[in-house]
């Protein structure tokens, strides 16, 4: 084997190490730092890595998530690897799954809003949230008592395999939402129609006459 392909061949694997050493996303600059190469050179290196990944049918992929590069199980793999969750305990219950989904599409957003929109409080949640570093606090509201502002984190997208928040899906429109009920769920839903209806009534009679 020439020299100059042993050198490259060499400088996958260095990547695949170094990525593999590091667990969490790298960007170019930083894989281009530890490896004292050039950025260009440093994402030919990580575009022939892909490519030898894909050749040995290897279990892991490159993913590009949180704006850096990040070894990653192979979607083929899934199935094999989630049997890891018979002996790793589940961090997140529902209802904090719940709150996560209302900070990661309204942010920043503050806990009364997200207990607003929930109809519960939240506490427990956001503090399960903060501990597992999924959500931070981003900011203060410009309002009375300058409430705290919530916003999703790198971990964030790490954990969801997103590399911005653009990349999350469209929340569906309300016809697509009703369509989706079934008929149990559509009686509650009318109902709460015709009490939010009532409601507004009731608060345009008692407005005073001009």
């Amino acid at each position: 084997m020439p020299e100059k392909e042993r050198a490259e061949v060499a400088a996958t694997g260095l990547v695949e190490a170094v990525l593999f050493a590091a667990g969490n996303p790298m960007s170019v600059k930083e894989i281009a730092h530890i490896m004292e190469m050039g950025v260009v050179e440093t994402q030919n290196t990580l575009t022939r890595l892909q490519a030898e990944l894909d050749e040995r049918h290897s279990g892991l992929t490159l993913r590009q998530v949180a704006g850096g590069y990040q070894l990653a199980t192979r979607p083929e793999a899934y199935r094999t690897v989630e049997r890891l969750s018979q002996v790793v305990d589940r961090k997140i219950s529902a209802p904090t799954m719940e709150t996560l989904s209302i900070v990661a599409f309204k942010q920043p957003i503050t806990k009364a809003e997200i207990e607003n929109i929930r109809g519960v409080r939240v506490e427990r949640a956001l503090q399960k949230l903060l501990e597992l570093e999924l959500i931070a606090e981003v900011g203060r509201k410009p309002v009375l008592g300058r409430p705290i502002l919530y916003g999703t984190t790198d971990t964030f997208l790490r954990c969801f395999g997103i590399n911005t928040l653009e990349d999350l899906p469209e929340l569906p429109s309300t016809e697509e939402a009703v369509a989706a009920l079934d008929n149990e769920q559509m009686e509650l839903f009318q109902e709460m129609q015709h009490l939010q209806e009532n409601t507004e009534t009731l608060k345009a009679e008692d407005k005073p006459s001009p």
